[in-house]
């Protein structure tokens, strides 16, 4: 009797609009979207599903979604889109990324799926070196993916099922032991189409002794609303080491939902720079799993936020292992009505002696309706460490101003030059020359209220006839 009550009401649960059209699509579409999927792909859908059906999406009530409203993520008249794009253009016809100076190789995600007109999906350098779209890896390195692939992020919600449920493709990277790649590998990411809700999943593997540099992009090519869900999975062996920029420049109608986890094994190295300049809502998941022993990481972020822009940040760095060092330090300016969140949290766990972690967050509100939630948080279990963190908002130095405009300069510039100092400790993190001079003209742009997404990239703004240049330099202030 109790179970056939237990059944009863199961069929009586009561599912948003969204979350109707979420669990109908995958009904109807299971064969189409799991096509590429070895049997234990496949079975991971289903059960992705199943725990979506149980739990649906989060709502205000949970705790990690206290302070950013999951209602108004979808876009009116929302499309669920998983279909393969067809090869009609060139990339360079749809959308073109200049950075002076700097040689990439490209790898494009149009509207979910993995994008080279005219090319293979995949490819396999002489180097060993594996590139190319994750459903076609499912197809022809499967041992390499279900290894990996839903394996790495360590907490589930209905985004995440939903993402593990229906996505069709993303990028694919492996880097082989020993390998060193010269070049910048450069993912771009963007729709084309509104009212479109695609869900990306990427999956990044590097072997033992190996380095690898890589620029990740979001950009609008248009003004239309959309929901990009997106999970990155990355993999870090023995001594590997990941540079992972991210540049995310979207319209103000556009949702990113950007949740990434890594898996650091013992003496790897990684280093993430992200800059958030532009998007409707924004929000970013780190999970850092550092899951060997004397593993390093160094978390930046800097987010430029105004008109009714929200962005959100959860940092999560878990010290699993003994003699890990983490370092995060987010920065933010915040104008207009902009919102924004900051939860830091660290973890380290009993046994991981010799613990090394700093966290900290500082917001500058420009108005009184501009607003930041930060929450820095340490949970430690071990007693043979050193841990600090820390979090400030205030507004503009006015002792700073007054000390500027002493000396001539114009209130204006003044106040430039106070937000730049503030966002330089983040930039001047970049390691690659061309794109550091590049964020660098970006956010002075941005600062000056002038950079939105334009139609082509955003980074072509940093063109050498049009340089934004302050006259003072920065180290005498």
């Amino acid at each position: 009797m109790k179970e056939n009550v237990a059944m009863e009401k199961e069929e009586k649960k009561i599912y948003s609009p969204s979350e109707e059209k979420f669990i109908r699509h995958f009904s109807d579409n299971f064969d189409e979207i799991s096509r590429h999927d070895f049997p234990e792909a496949k079975r991971m859908r289903q059960q992705a599903m199943e725990t979506f059906r149980q739990s649906g999406f989060p709502d205000k009530t949970f705790e990690r979604w206290r302070n950013t409203d999951p209602k108004g993520i979808f876009p009116k008249n929302m499309e669920i889109f998983d279909a393969e794009v067809p090869y009609e253009k060139k990339l360079s016809e749809i959308f073109v990324c200049e950075v002076h100076d700097f040689e990439s190789r490209i790898i494009s995600v149009l509207n979910g799926s993995y994008y080279q007109a005219g090319e293979e999906k995949i490819t396999i350098d002489k180097n060993g070196v594996i590139v190319g779209s994750l459903a076609k890896a499912m197809q022809k390195y499967p041992q390499l993916v279900k290894k990996h692939l839903g394996r790495i992020m360590p907490q589930q919600d209905g985004f995440k099922n939903i993402n593990t449920a229906l996505a069709v493709d993303g990028v694919f990277i492996y880097v082989p032991d020993n390998i060193k790649v010269e070049n910048t590998f450069q993912i771009i990411n963007i729709l084309n189409k509104p009212n479109l809700a695609v869900n990306i999943r990427n999956l990044v593997i590097l072997g033992k002794n190996s380095h690898l540099q890589l620029l990740h992009c979001d950009d609008s090519v248009n003004r239309h609303g959309g929901l990009i869900n997106k999970v990155n999975e990355v993999f870090l062996d023995e001594n590997a080491e990941l540079e992972l920029y991210k540049l995310q420049n979207l319209n103000d109608k556009t949702t990113l939902l950007n949740q990434t986890a890594i898996d650091q094994s013992a003496n790897s190295r990684l280093k993430i720079n992200a800059f958030s300049l532009n998007g409707g809502m924004i929000r970013n998941e780190i999970f850092d799993l550092m899951n060997g022993e004397n593993a390093w990481s160094d978390i930046h972020g800097l987010y430029l936020m105004d008109q009714k822009q929200h962005i959100d940040n959860q940092v999560n760095v878990f010290h699993n292992k003994p003699g890990c060092t983490s370092n995060q330090l987010f920065k933010g300016i915040l104008d207009n009505e902009a919102s924004g969140v900051f939860n830091g949290y660290i973890y380290v766990k009993r046994y991981a002696q010799q613990t090394n972690a700093f966290q900290k967050n500082s917001n500058i509100l420009l108005t009184k309706t501009a607003r930041i939630d930060t929450m820095p948080h340490l949970e430690i279990y071990a007693d043979d460490v050193k841990c600090s963190h820390g979090a400030s908002v205030g507004q503009l130095d006015e002792e700073a101003m007054f000390y500027l405009m002493q000396r001539g300069i114009p209130f204006t510039d003044a106040r430039m030059l106070i937000m730049y100092a503030f966002t330089d400790v983040i930039i001047k993190e970049i390691s690659i020359e061309p794109l550091r001079i590049s964020i660098e003209d970006m956010v002075k742009r941005r600062l000056r209220g002038d950079l939105s997404i334009c139609d082509r990239c955003v980074l072509h703004c940093s063109h050498p006839d049009q340089p934004v240049i302050f006259d003072i330099d920065m180290n005498k202030i």
